[in-house]
């Protein structure tokens, strides 16, 4: 392994107390009497840290949803006498950032240098463009966003991506967001809606996101043509991991420990498979892998765990006040059914066209709800259909964010070029949310 580059002392601290962050919610998870605040203020003081490195974009965001929060807060409290639990007000989403972390670490099973690069080869047409999607869609499903990196760098060895390639790398990682229970967006709708059925869930999002494959597919054969377009060559060594570690959860969650929920049991699993895998190597070289991953990987999740933090504060802040204002009566909705559902779904996924992720309209509506037993699943599926819908067409969502970082496409263009597509999805999910309104 070569030698690490120097990391300043501001990002080691800041990596630091991320991984005590993880390392503190793991030991509550087996019963130790540590409390969420803990976790919490470790995550915070990192981001805290870390805020000069944010872009400008996400910093004014981010400051934006944590003014908001305290603003409420302090409103409720102030003009309205209540009560707020001051030392709880920053552990909104501390779960969600927590789980995160620990998927990062699934980085380590791999190569040297942290990346689990795919095998795999470069393929044209058609069947290289279906390739691409599958390829980013299922190692996505657990790898998350750097699976858009390894398949879109080693697409560039074929020179600069084309429009076709980036769609594809776009919309193949935001349709996991349909179904995969190692995404961001599960973490967040599992927090919110802690009684949801992830059977159903995956049921009926997981052929829809195959629909959207197929969509995909259709739309870039029919405006481009993909006779020259380099693809992703999927092979079966490359899927042993997603499903491994897929079954993996699912044993945990339904056999090992089912007291657990799927958010905890994958916070703890994939940084324990990440250390096992690399012990045979030695503590010596486990030590100084994990080192590596905390001075570096862990620091450059800064935009993504600064943003949820201050979506879970504002979360609170607007509960808070709701709260206050009527005495914990007033809802949004007084039944939360399939018009409901899709008024939420049309008002999150246009709140990110106009630049807002789609966390912030799914925090802010569950705030506003009160929902028990089935509703509760249909609210998980409208808040992960909109997050799919709204991040592959929002021009400020983090994929198109990173997209336009790493391989220079404006947002803009791709809001373009995924409205079509967003559309017709659009229409798909509120078929989908009508069948499963029926079925609950």
């Amino acid at each position: 392994m070569s030698p690490a580059p120097p990391v300043s002392l501001r990002h080691a601290c800041a990596g630091g107390l991320i991984l005590i962050g993880l390392a503190l919610q793991v030991l509550r998870l087996t019963g130790l009497p540590i409390a969420l605040p803990a976790v919490s203020y470790a995550f915070w003081l990192a981001v805290v840290l870390l805020w000069p490195d944010l872009k400008r974009g996400n910093r004014r965001q981010a400051g934006t949803l944590a003014g908001l929060g305290l603003a409420l807060a302090l409103v409720a409290a102030l003009g309205y006498g209540a009560e707020i639990a001051w030392h709880r007000l920053l552990d909104g989403n501390s779960y969600v950032v927590a789980m995160l972390v620990g998927v990062s670490f699934i980085g380590l099973i791999g190569t040297h240098r942290g990346h689990a690069a795919p095998p795999g080869s470069a393929i044209t047409g058609r069947r290289g463009t279906a390739g691409t999607w599958l390829g980013v869609h299922l190692l996505g499903a657990i790898l998350n966003l750097s699976t858009v990196f390894m398949v879109g760098d080693r697409l560039r060895r074929h020179g600069e991506l084309s429009l076709p390639q980036l769609l594809s790398l776009n919309r193949g990682l935001s349709s996991a967001a349909l179904w995969s229970p190692f995404f961001a967006s599960m973490g967040v709708v599992m927090t919110l809606a802690p009684e949801m059925r992830f059977a159903t869930i995956l049921a009926l999002g997981l052929p829809l996101a195959m629909l959207a494959g197929t969509l995909s597919l259709l739309d870039l054969s029919r405006r481009f043509d993909l006779a020259q377009v380099a693809g992703y060559s999927l092979s079966p060594k490359s899927l042993l991991m997603p499903v491994g570690m897929a079954f993996l959860v699912l044993l945990f969650h339904y056999g090992l420990t089912p007291g657990l929920s799927i958010v905890s049991i994958i916070t703890f699993l994939l940084p324990a498979v990440a250390l096992v895998s690399n012990l045979p190597r030695g503590p010596h070289w486990t030590l100084r892998r994990v080192r590596s991953h905390t001075l570096e990987r862990l620091p450059a999740m800064r935009g993504e765990i600064s943003l949820f933090l201050c979506a879970g504060l504002l979360t609170q802040g607007l509960s808070a006040l709701i709260g206050a204002v009527s005495g914990s009566q007033w809802t949004l909705f007084a039944h939360f059914g399939t018009p409901q559902a899709i008024t939420s779904f049309l008002a999150i996924v246009a709140s990110a066209v106009v630049g807002l992720h789609p966390i912030i309209g799914v925090s802010v509506l569950a705030s506003m709800l009160e929902l028990s037993g089935s509703r509760q699943t249909l609210f998980a599926f409208v808040a992960l259909a909109s997050w799919a819908v709204g991040t592959s067409v929002g021009p400020l969502s983090g994929i198109n964010l990173s997209l336009q970082g790493r391989y220079g496409v404006s947002g803009a263009q791709m809001m373009r070029h995924n409205l079509g597509y967003a559309g017709v999805m659009t229409a798909l999910v509120v078929v989908a949310i009508v069948i499963l309104d029926a079925w609950l």
